[in-house]
Parts: C-alpha cells; sequence; structure tokens
C-alpha cells in the first residue's frame, strides 16, 4: 500500500487509480482462555482506546456493553478531531460531549497526547496508520489487537468464563448461523462497511461512480432481506448477532453524514429503504448497548471538520434533523405514501 503524504489525505495523491486502499490492522495478538494463552482474560486489565466518531471503534463498544463487559474492561475516547498528528487525547481542561472522553487513563501515559505514542510504546518502528479501536494491555504496556473484526469476536467469546449467566448467554456468533453471518460479512464490509469510504474518499469520478453503484446495489439486497425477515426485528430474525453490529454502525452514519459528506446520495435510509430503517431504529431505541455508544456529534463534527481532502471549509451541515427518527415517525414523504 502506497502511504499518503498527509494523515489527513485517505488518498495518495500520486495514485492515478483514485481508489481509497484500507490499511491492513498490525497487532493481531489474542485474548485467549486456553491454558497458557500470552493474553489471559482477566478482569481491570485491558483497555480499550476508541473513538465514537469512528465505526469500526463503534462495534467493540457495543459489544463490550452487550456482553457485559464494562466490569472488565475498562475504555477511553479519543477527541473526535483528527488532525496532523492523527487521533489525540483531550486535555483535563477541555469537556467534549460524551462518555469517557478523557486525556489517556493509563499509569504512565501520564505525558501522552497522541494515541500514536501508546503504538510507539509497543513498536518503536511503527510505520503505519495510528487506528481506533486499540485493545491494550496494562499489565504488559502492549498493544494486543487493533483489527475490529478480531476484537468483536475476542469479546463475544473469550471472556464468558468470568461473566454472569446473562451475558454468558448473549452468543453473538452462535454456531447455527456462523456460516451465513460469514457469508454476509464478505460482501456488507466490502460494498457497504467500506463502501462509503471508497465512494467518500476517491479522487476520481469514475472510482467514485463505480463503488458507490455497488453501495447501493447491496444496500438493495440489505433491504431485500429484511422485508423478507418475519421472524423476529435483527438480521437473522430472533437471534442478535455480529451481523446486526456491524451493520448498524455503518447505517447509523449514513443519513447524518454519509448521504452529503461522502456523496453516498442516490438514497438516505430514512425515505429510501423502509425495513432498513425500521431495523436500525429498533436497535437504537430498544437496546441501551446501541443508543448509548452511538454519539452523534462526535461523528458529524469528526468526518466534516477532519476531512479536509474533501471538505476543506470543515463547514459541519444542520441536517438531518433529527439525527435519528423515534420508532414510529416517519417522515413526511413516507408517511404520505403510506396513507
Amino acid at each position: 500500500m502506497s502511504t499518503p503524504a498527509k494523515i489527513t489525505d485517505w488518498v495518495d495523491r500520486s495514485d492515478k487509480s483514485g481508489e481509497f486502499k484500507r490499511q491492513v490492522s498490525s497487532f493481531r495478538d489474542h485474548i485467549s482462555r486456553e491454558a497458557g494463552a500470552k493474553y489471559p482474560p482477566e478482569k481491570d486489565r485491558y483497555h480499550l482506546f476508541v473513538s465514537y466518531a469512528c465505526p469500526w471503534a463503534h462495534r467493540t463498544l457495543i459489544a463490550r456493553q452487550l456482553k457485559g463487559l464494562d466490569k472488565f474492561i475498562t475504555f477511553s475516547v479519543v477527541h473526535w478531531h483528527l488532525g496532523e498528528g492523527g487521533w489525540r487525547f483531550v486535555t483535563k481542561d477541555e469537556k467534549e460531549p460524551g462518555a469517557n472522553v478523557i486525556p489517556d487513563p493509563i499509569e504512565g501515559h501520564e505525558a501522552f497526547t497522541h494515541l500514536r505514542q501508546v503504538y510507539y510504546e509497543s513498536d518503536k518502528d511503527y510505520a503505519g496508520r495510528f487506528t481506533v479501536p486499540v485493545l491494550y494491555d496494562k499489565k504488559t504496556k502492549q498493544i494486543v489487537n487493533n483489527e475490529s473484526s478480531e476484537i468483536l469476536r475476542i469479546f463475544g467469546s473469550e471472556f464468558d468464563d468470568l461473566l454472569d449467566q446473562e451475558h454468558r448467554g448473549a452468543d453473538l456468533y452462535p454456531e447455527a448461523l456462523r456460516s451465513d453471518i460469514e457469508d454476509a460479512h464478505k460482501w456488507q464490509y466490502d460494498l457497504i462497511n467500506n463502501g462509503v469510504y471508497k465512494s467518500g474518499f476517491a479522487t476520481t469520478a469514475d472510482a467514485y461512480e463505480r463503488n458507490v453503484t455497488a453501495l447501493f446495489e447491496a444496500l438493495g439486497r440489505v433491504e431485500k432481506h429484511l422485508q423478507g425477515q418475519k421472524e423476529g426485528p435483527y438480521y437473522f430474525g430472533k437471534t442478535l448477532t455480529e451481523v446486526d453490529i456491524r451493520l448498524y454502525v455503518t447505517l447509523i452514519r449514513f443519513d447524518p453524514v454519509y448521504v452529503q459528506h461522502f456523496k453516498c446520495n442516490i438514497r438516505d435510509i430514512r425515505s429510501g429503504y423502509p425495513a432498513t430503517h425500521r431495523w436500525m431504529r429498533n436497535l437504537y431505541w430498544k437496546l441501551p448497548a446501541f443508543k448509548d455508544t452511538t454519539q452523534f456529534e462526535h461523528i458529524k463534527w469528526h468526518y466534516t471538520r477532519s476531512h479536509t481532502q474533501i471538505n476543506p471549509l470543515s463547514i459541519t451541515p444542520v441536517g438531518p434533523l433529527p439525527n435519528i427518527l423515534p420508532l414510529e415517525e416517519e417522515v413526511p414523504a413516507v408517511a404520505a405514501a403510506r396513507k
């Protein structure tokens, strides 16, 4: 992968393809219940560095709360703005919205101002992007993992022996659905989760049009699936899985940010995809793990004021209002069509 000249350039300006190419995560160790594991599950040993703005980090916050890991794994949130130094920690005198938006809380990190310092502590020669989420071991002062899909899987099972019966039973990757889950991940990641970025960060019209068309074809596929889902409110009916989490974090950002900022404007969710809109709102309004971890101010400010390559004036649009509609309310056009 070629490296952009600036952290805030998401596509190398010399890359004539105009395509956004996502970096592969570098830290891939695992917390494991297996005997002799390098990183065993322990209470209060691990810390999660996240951004409320980032959908990849958002996945892990939802799973942490669904699994009752708030009693076992601490977390802190970086400032919403991503500048030339990468993600930074707030200072003691800054008051940003949201829970746990605090300076780096790790003992020995009192002088740390940026997340990059956590990366260099683990690997002094690290040369990639300084991404969130970061699952950190307070005992060895090392990053365990910075790949959100793997952290999601770790949270889903590896602490189960320490959990109460209710949270142990929250199986986000049930055996009977694993084949269906993996199939959904494969196309939803490429075409939707990453598709919004491939559309929004494209630097040529060809790259943009190709990716945004594929994105909306995939959204149509989601809508058709959910229209046919009669057994329950989740993607696979009665069972809440990783698919709900991974799809939600992209779609909850779609109308407030991706429609205008990433030019993903063939349709919006609230007026163009009724079954998807109902599914998303059900998660937000009925499951606290989704609503509690969705921080719209960080989301809107981060994208519109950090991505200067595509929004150089850093003006944040006021709408859409509200950020998410109440469960039983529709936009006027949809309400009129249903009469």
